[in-house]
């Protein structure tokens, strides 16, 4: 499955969060590198378990394809 979503990435004291607000995840690290690869894990597991779930036709249809795709915004 490919998904395209906006990764939003700041700081909060000495970590970097980033999150995707049309999935509301989010995920965080060190750096803003780590932190964006974190949050690209985070949307793949919460795809994975919304599978699991029965509840991947809830994620908005104009933002899924196939395949696990970032568009920075806010580096």
């Amino acid at each position: 499955m490919e998904i395209h979503f906006t990764t939003q990435i700041f700081e909060e004291g000495r970590m970097f969060v980033a999150h995707t607000p049309e999935l509301d995840v989010s995920s965080c690290g060190e750096t803003k590198d780590r932190a964006a690869r974190n949050l690209k894990e985070a949307v793949r597991l919460f795809l994975e378990e919304s599978a699991k779930m029965g509840t991947l036709d809830q994620i908005p249809s104009a933002e899924r394809s196939r395949g696990l795709h970032s568009s920075q915004r806010c580096r």
